[in-house]
């Protein structure tokens, strides 16, 4: 009988690369894999429960609460006309106005205590994710699974809860990010909750050794490392997207490329700050985040509109379509949080995939993988002179850019899923 394992993960599993490797390999190896992830109630072409084609099973739990903005906004209108008639019944002198104090002032006082708390507040954002968790635990409690595997921390506690509360099963936590050192995550809480929740994991997976490294100075343990590294493929040989013609642009007009997160701390203002010293090209950035719309204002204040272009994000499997155009790639990650610093960046390895060199951040995993392989140049990621610099060099000499591509092309061979996969099964195979 197949051993059964229940993976949680905090969002709609949609565009998660790596959890959907991990669910693939598992189930490729003979487990019987159910992820549990978000729905979306704004997309009405999202399953809540699908069967992937790689093997397992995906539920998504509701991230609406029934009712609850609905009646918040009926409370919202009937507060509105019940004050409106007040005002107009005391304007009257219809009902004396000790009446209507002692009768209608408290239920107003409470009417305006839900709108405001509703409306002004993080209640509903906190009930909804309130809601969201609940369903996941009721879900890891739902089969007799063998074994959990919470991806990142805020799904280590469904994890806990499932694996260890009436029952005593192998709990996985697999650690994306560096938890207590990553952007939006500056409260010391997050730290004291990896710490007692690690107490219950059985085994920990971390991205690289200098991450696992650093969760052994904080917790005294040294994290299995499995290698955010993409499936192989052939993308040079596709011809599905031309991005020159999308763009208008022509064939012989260098792409230089970012893709991903357009968020904070990447580096893409420096981007942006770097066009008017790059000799020639034209930047595009494929994907979408908070970042996005700030960007293209700074890009249309700049009057750079004609040389800086933006796609939204496509679907992994369709990305290397997109990504095998490009002269070279930008992974210029800011020294924000250890988490960005710590980096080995999915990024640079789907470059690598496309054979798109690339000019990078000069910190440790990336900067090994690049020089190591000779796939691009390492640059000072916080100045734009830098960026520009790097770029130029590449535009330059188009005979090392062709070294380089095909250096990507031969490093693929090495720095892919297929040859990872083997790592992250063994995990399981001896917990």
């Amino acid at each position: 009988m197949s051993k059964k394992v229940c993976m949680f993960v905090w969002n709609h599993f949609t565009n998660d690369a790596r959890v959907f490797r991990e669910c693939s390999a598992l189930s490729e190896a003979g487990y019987e894999v159910d992820l549990v992830a978000i729905h979306d109630w704004k997309d009405e072409k999202l399953l809540l429960h699908e069967q992937h084609k790689n093997g397992f099973e995906v539920f998504r739990v509701k991230n609406r609460i029934p009712g609850l903005h609905k009646y918040a906004g009926k409370m919202k209108k009937l507060f509105v006309l019940g004050l409106v008639g007040l005002i107009m019944l005391l304007f009257l002198g219809i009902i004396p106005k000790n009446i209507l104090a002692i009768v209608s002032l408290p239920i107003f006082a409470i009417m305006a205590g839900i709108v405001f708390a509703m409306t002004k507040t993080k209640l509903p954002k906190l009930l909804t994710r309130a809601f969201i968790f609940f369903q996941m635990v009721h879900k890891g409690h739902s089969k007799r699974y063998d074994f959990y595997h919470s991806n990142d921390l805020n799904t280590l506690l469904q994890g806990v809860l499932s694996a260890k509360l009436f029952r005593r099963r192998k709990l996985i936590y697999d650690s994306h990010e560096v938890q207590t050192s990553r952007t939006g995550y500056n409260s010391r809480i997050y730290g004291i909750m990896e710490r007692f929740l690690l107490r219950f994991v059985d085994e920990m997976i971390a991205e690289n050794h200098t991450r696992a490294k650093y969760n052994e100075n904080l917790y005294g343990i040294y994290p299995n490392v499995v290698h955010n590294y993409p499936i192989p493929s052939r993308p040079e040989t596709s011809s599905e997207v031309n991005l020159h013609g999308l763009l208008g642009l022509p064939e012989t007009e260098p792409i230089l490329l970012y893709q991903g997160g357009i968020q904070i701390g990447r580096g893409l203002e420096k981007i942006v700050d770097a066009v008017p010293l790059i000799e020639r090209g034209t930047v595009v950035f494929i994907g979408d985040g908070r970042l996005k719309r700030d960007l293209e204002r700074m890009v249309c204040v700049k009057g750079l509109s004609e040389r800086v272009m933006f796609i939204p994000k496509v679907p992994v499997d369709e990305l290397l379509h997109y990504t095998r155009n490009a002269y070279l790639g930008f992974q210029v990650l800011n020294n924000v949080c250890f988490n960005h610093y710590s980096a080995s960046s999915n990024k640079l390895f789907e470059y690598m995939m496309s054979g798109v060199p690339v000019i990078a951040c000069s910190f440790p995993e990336i900067q090994k993988v690049v020089e190591n392989e000779n796939i691009g140049i390492c640059v000072d990621s916080h100045d734009p002179a830098s960026i520009a610099e790097g770029v130029n060099y590449l535009l330059n000499h188009p005979a090392l850019r062709k070294v380089m591509s095909r250096n990507c092309l031969t490093a693929r061979e090495k720095y892919n899923w297929m040859n990872e996969k083997q790592n992250f099964i063994d995990i399981y195979e001896s917990a």
